[in-house]
């Protein structure tokens, strides 16, 4: 007697399947997770960037958005309705003049080496300062540059996107919607024998 194949247990699911197994892996995550992460978990053959835009259309307009940090996706608050969680979300973050600079620099050159950062801003970075945002976990290093001597380079990381709302550093705002938000002002440039400044600052971007 010939016995019926059983059903494939690992088949690829429907879209609408394969929605709910990503909105259950996304709430148990405490972090963004990666496609890759959920490629490997989920079957094989699974319709990943159809389900993703499939759940995010699901969740428009609702208490909670799923929203893209990087190459990764994580649950939301809705921007409209962050006021009710103030109290809750609030974090001090006390950066010297010295970080905030160094931070905005990468964020808007990324990827960038020591030495060019320090050509930017005029003066040079201590080890110290490069280092605290690396400990934030704001910072990473990125791929060693194709120059003598193959200098390190330094990015931003997920964190410091998911952190600002953004989904890409190209999400950061321009020159003009900084000045307009009262976010730049000029200053008179750095005196001479390259001294830091790291006395300490809240910044009006990066020190939430």
């Amino acid at each position: 007697m010939t016995q019926s194949p059983e059903p494939a247990q690992f088949d690829a699911p429907p879209r609408a399947e394969a929605a709910r197994m990503i909105e259950a892996m996304l709430f148990a995550s405490a972090e963004p997770l990666g496609t890759a992460e959920m490629a490997r978990r989920l079957p094989e053959g699974t319709d990943l960037v159809g389900a993703i835009e499939d759940l995010r259309a699901q969740y428009q307009g609702r208490g909670i958005e799923l929203c893209r940090v990087g190459d990764a996706w994580a649950f939301r608050t809705a921007p409209d309705l962050g006021h009710l969680l103030e109290r809750h979300t609030i974090e001090t973050r006390k950066l010297s003049r010295a970080a905030t600079e160094t931070l905005a620099i990468i964020a808007y050159h990324q990827p960038c080496t020591r030495a060019e950062i320090e050509e930017i801003r005029g003066v040079s970075v201590s080890r110290g300062t490069i280092d605290q945002l690396v400990e934030m976990g704001w910072v990473r290093l990125g791929r060693r540059k194709m120059t003598p001597g193959r200098p390190v380079t330094f990015v931003v990381t997920e964190a410091f996107l998911d952190h600002f709302g953004l989904s890409s550093a190209r999400d950061l705002p321009g020159l003009r919607e900084l000045r307009a938000a009262g976010l730049l002002e000029n200053r008179p440039p750095p005196q001479a024998g390259g001294q830091e400044d790291e006395g300490e600052a809240q910044d009006s971007l990066f020190g939430d």
